[in-house]
């Protein structure tokens, strides 16, 4: 499919950009809703040994799928590749329902993370090629609200159908199948098309400067000016993710071992994510006015600081309260900014490999986060250390962020990476 001007702006992309991070949300959470039932009835066979391995094979399979299918956004185009992936999720979500066991259940799901995996990247990739210059700060965090949206509408759902845990997996594939089409007909290529190099002694056309000489790959991440760039972004994302993850599988269990009542903790849980989409709205604003780098820095600073506060006991319901949802206004919308900032950092050519690379190394301390948090809980230490632990992962991204300059300039023959700092 031919690129689409960008000028002539309709407003399908968003809407369909962020109904795929819906599913993202969808898959954030839908284990968290079925595996006490799982656990409970011994379907499949699962006990607490295979849901920890359900859950954690998940994530490896997205964690594979950001690092080595969303890269191809690069080669084949944003449009292809998320009408593959999320025909691919939604074939193996279905299947899912007829798995015989844990292990066919747990394979089904990792292939079902690989085309998820993919989905957000490539998202992203494209709606900051759509996005109008200057904005791509808030187009991140508005599409990334469709994480969240995702998540908050499947646990309602969740409340409805369980202990019926396989209507969850329909209806995960089934809005999958949904969405299909309309990213088919309705979703604009955005990626220039790849044009050859004239042959010697022949002047390039002048239509053919805005095209994209050559298709990028991992090794382009290892050439002057980025290796600098990608380690920082590495170290940020991964401990982004891990305070996403970390917080939203152990947040009540946190605060009911500082005392809180269990239905307070859940409570908590519900007004974090509230706060994650204020944060991703205000976010977004502010990093397209000021700068993403100063903003980004600015909100893993204030995580750590929040995160620390929250290892104090407020007895004051309120001000808890306030609390939890200001720490969820910093902690969510970090790990979207530092999405925007690579969107910013590298050229469109290399776009969808660089998101890749940062949600897959993300990926990884999304798996990290639980296990770090729940040995924690088992050794009896949870509180207060695991807010210090995670106060210290916001630490460490504000370290790592520091040293990615402010702009990016390619070396000489290949293009430039200019972003807002």
């Amino acid at each position: 499919m031919s690129t689409t001007p960008l000028e002539n702006k309709s407003r399908w992309p968003v809407w369909l950009c962020w109904l795929a991070m819906v599913l993202d949300g969808f898959d954030l959470v839908v284990l968290g809703t079925v595996i006490p039932t799982l656990i409970k009835t011994h379907d499949l066979g699962f006990d607490a040994v295979g849901a920890t391995f359900a859950a954690t094979i998940s994530l490896v399979g997205v964690g594979l799928g950001a690092l080595f299918i969303a890269p191809l956004s690069d080669r084949f185009g944003r449009r292809n590749l998320l009408v593959a992936c999320v025909t691919w999720f939604s074939i193996f979500t279905i299947a899912v329902v007829f798995a015989p066991n844990v292990a066919i259940f747990s394979t089904f799901r990792l292939l079902a993370g690989l085309g998820l995996g993919a989905c957000l990247p490539a998202a992203l990739a494209y709606m900051n090629d759509y996005a109008p210059a200057g904005s791509a700060g808030k187009s991140t965090t508005r599409t990334m609200t469709g994480y969240h949206a995702g998540a908050v509408a499947t646990a309602f759902l969740a409340l409805m159908v369980i202990p019926d845990w396989r209507t969850m997996f329909v209806v995960g594939g089934v809005a999958g199948f949904a969405l299909v089409p309309f990213l088919w007909f309705k979703l604009p290529e955005t990626l220039p098309a790849v044009i050859s190099l004239p042959a010697p002694g022949k002047a390039a056309p002048r239509e053919a400067a805005p095209a994209v000489e050559e298709r990028a790959s991992f090794r382009d991440l290892g050439r002057n000016p980025y290796p600098l760039v990608a380690a920082g972004v590495a170290v940020a994302s991964f401990m982004g993710l891990l305070l996403v993850y970390g917080l939203n599988t152990w947040l009540p269990q946190l605060m009911s071992s500082a005392g809180y009542t269990l239905n307070a903790g859940l409570s908590l849980l519900l007004v974090l994510n509230v706060g994650a989409v204020a944060g991703l709205v205000v976010a977004g604003i502010l990093a397209d006015k000021h700068g993403t780098k100063k903003i980004v820095l600015l909100w893993f600073g204030l995580s750590a600081v929040f995160l620390a506060i929250l290892s104090v006991k407020i007895q004051n319901e309120l001000l808890l309260n306030a609390a939890v949802f200001v720490t969820g206004v910093f902690v969510f919308s970090s790990q979207v900014l530092v999405y925007a900032w690579v969107s910013q950092l590298f050229p469109a050519r290399l776009r969808g490999t660089a998101l890749g690379f940062a949600a897959g190394v993300g990926r990884l301390g999304a798996i990290l986060g639980p296990a770090v948090t729940g040995a924690l809980v088992a050794a009896g230490i949870a509180y207060p250390w695991g807010f210090y632990v995670f106060a210290g992962a916001a630490v460490l991204a504000v370290a790592a962020l520091v040293l990615v300059p402010q702009a990016v300039t390619a070396a000489a023959g290949t293009r430039t990476a200019v972003g807002p700092s």
